[in-house]
């Protein structure tokens, strides 16, 4: 395996299952025609799109008619955030959210707030969790909207949705679920779960890029404003004519998580657990997170070591200093900073993830190339040299 890539990176995105490329190449060969068009081939197109809503729906057990495709996660957040607070703006104008949430849904927070909405900013404790009761204590009278994300895409964590869906719902206010680290990764009922909007996306569990949904109930006063216009597809909401090969695609993709998800996080614990007690002992490593969070990330910071340095010492190993969104951004992780690190703590930072595909060999190669850069880097330093 030695200068083989070892892809440990699969919370920033991952490979197309080959059963999702062979539904979307099938699709895209026979399902071309606009699905807003009435004659024979339209009407084909129109069921294969039906069919993957139902396939989605099914994971998520919901009505297959309260899902809206979009571009991805990042879309379906900012629909959501701004045209569901847009929407009950009269209602009030406070909303709330954390401080560890995605990019997509902090940068929309921001600009809502620029509009002229007041948002409070809540803290989870030291593991990144969040207190049910310092959620409600965060909740106003007119309060509106509160967005959470499910599993955190940098440390894993997994927050108690249900208790604080629960809050939401006795007080009226629109919970928002940002679910881009949990669809198609741990089991999902949205008929039991108090939420009122989800956002997902499908290359983030096999499927393709460009392709995601966002679920909105079927109860009273849940609705969100276009933030697009051009047409009167899908409700009017989201407008445009839709990509009917990823679609498919991502329907697929969510029939065959439906399928996996227990094998799958079997097998993600059991590599968590060999990567991580494989390095646990080296001086001054540390966790970043919820030792009982999501199985297919773990977060270790290292006393001493800088981030991005190790990075390039663990190639060919493929791991990240952050999320994807920001790995571009030579900052320490806003994620991490939130939850109390320093900022040298934040800066040596890896998040190592792992997938359906990785296998036993490659964790175990990760874990020698790791102590090793880690030494190799500490000799390096300075103080190692006086």
């Amino acid at each position: 395996m030695g200068d083989e890539m070892i892809y440990l990176d699969y919370a920033a995105s991952t490979p197309v299952d080959s059963r999702v490329y062979d539904r979307m190449r099938e699709v895209s060969q026979a399902a071309y025609a606009n699905p807003s068009s009435t004659h024979a081939a339209g009407r084909l197109t129109h069921a294969v799109i039906a069919q993957a809503a139902k396939q989605l729906g099914g994971l998520l057990n919901v009505d297959p008619k309260t899902l809206i495709w979009t571009s991805g996660a990042t879309e379906s957040d900012n629909l959501a955030i701004a045209g569901a607070t847009r929407y009950r703006a009269h209602r009030g104008k406070h909303i709330v959210t954390m401080k560890t949430e995605h990019k997509a849904v902090t940068d929309v927070f921001e600009a809502l707030a620029r509009e002229g909405f007041d948002v409070t900013w809540v803290d989870a404790d030291a593991r990144g969790l969040l207190d049910p009761d310092v959620f409600a204590a965060a909740l106003r009278d007119d309060t509106q909207f509160a967005s959470i994300m499910f599993v955190n895409n940098e440390t894993g964590v997994i927050q108690n949705i249900e208790a604080l869906g629960a809050i939401c719902r006795e007080r009226d206010i629109l919970f928002h679920v940002d679910g881009a680290q949990a669809v198609g990764k741990v089991p999902i009922d949205l008929a039991a779960l108090p939420v009122d909007l989800l956002s997902l996306t499908g290359h983030k569990f096999y499927g393709p890029k460009g392709i995601g949904a966002l679920y909105i109930a079927d109860r009273p006063g849940c609705h969100v404003d276009p933030i697009l216009f051009g047409g009167g597809q899908q409700r009017r909401i989201r407008p445009g004519t839709l990509p009917t090969d990823l679609i498919a695609g991502l329907g697929m993709t969510a029939e065959i998580a439906a399928g996996s998800i227990d094998d799958d996080l079997a097998h993600l614990a059991h590599l968590r657990d060999l990567l991580w007690n494989g390095i646990r002992e080296i001086d001054g490593i540390g966790l970043n997170g919820d030792p009982d969070g999501f199985p297919g990330i773990l977060n270790v910071s290292v006393e001493d070591i800088e981030g991005e340095s190790l990075l390039f010492a663990l190639e060919p190993i493929c791991a990240a200093t952050g999320s994807a969104c920001n790995s571009k951004i030579q900052e320490p992780s806003y994620v991490l900073r939130a939850l109390g690190r320093t900022d040298m703590q934040a800066q040596s930072a890896i998040r190592f993830s792992v997938g359906r595909p990785t296998t036993v060999e490659e964790v175990e190669f990760a874990v020698e190339h790791y102590r090793a850069a880690v030494a190799r880097l500490r000799s390096l330093a300075p103080e190692a040299a006086a």
